[in-house]
């Protein structure tokens, strides 16, 4: 079994469509796949997050676990505050994470905004539950202009807190691209010293479920991470 970490620059950057078509992929390559959200904010109770849109496109034989709610759109330790709602504990999302990765192939955790994004009890961030769990770590970026700055600072953020980022993905790339974007796909690489593993068109949440996923060989195939991950960091069954 594994852990694979998905993180962004900032909200908005494609997370939850970039965990989806890893979910994607896994599946299709014979995988047991799980998705954990461990916060999810700005959505009601009554309504669907992140691991509904995750389901939808990557199909129902994705197993979901969310373990918090805060209905404002904020970071989640603010939110819980201001909701009145208990802030998670970074031990019991460890263990929560441990517990559904135990009977499966692949775990997914999705986090919420970039990754220093305070979670919980004492402001512990996604970068401390990847290093807690031993897990490495996916990089979703915006396309354009900002993002060599933002993906740097990032990666090194996650090497600071001796968690490996395996690559990054531009989580929605515009079907006209301009110069900047373009130049980007080079850059990188060079900027961050991880691979681009792939990216992912925009407006491919809109997709159903058969060519979202039929897509997501496509969009990824330049990379043989799952496959590494589930060999690298755990035991593939």
């Amino acid at each position: 079994m594994s852990v694979l970490c998905i993180t962004g620059t900032s909200t908005d950057v494609g997370k939850t469509v970039t965990t989806a078509a890893l979910a994607a992929v896994a599946e299709a390559a014979g995988l047991r796949v799980a998705v954990c959200k461990p916060a999810q904010t700005g959505v009601e109770d009554d309504e669907p997050g992140d691991l509904a849109e995750i389901t939808r496109l990557a199909g129902p034989g994705i197993d979901t676990l969310e373990l918090a709610r805060y209905p404002e759109p904020l970071a989640p330790d603010t939110a819980a505050r201001r909701s009145g709602r208990p802030l998670l504990n970074l031990l019991d999302v460890v263990a929560a994470v441990r517990a559904l990765d135990a009977t499966h192939d692949l775990t997914l955790v999705e986090g919420a905004g970039g990754v220093l994004v305070r979670i919980g009890v004492d402001g512990f961030t996604l970068a401390d539950v990847a290093a807690a769990l031993g897990a490495p770590t996916v990089l979703v970026a915006a396309a354009g202009l900002g993002t060599l700055n933002h993906s740097a600072l990032t990666v090194g953020a996650l090497r600071a807190a001796g968690v490996e980022c395996v690559g990054t993905v531009i989580g929605s790339w515009p079907g006209d691209p301009d110069l900047a974007q373009q130049c980007n796909l080079e850059d990188l690489p060079d900027v961050t010293g991880v691979p681009l593993l792939g990216r992912i068109p925009a407006g491919s949440g809109g997709l159903d479920s058969s060519a979202f996923s039929a897509g997501a060989q496509r969009w990824l195939a330049a990379t043989p991470l799952l496959p590494e991950v589930s060999v690298r960091f755990g035991t593939r069954r």
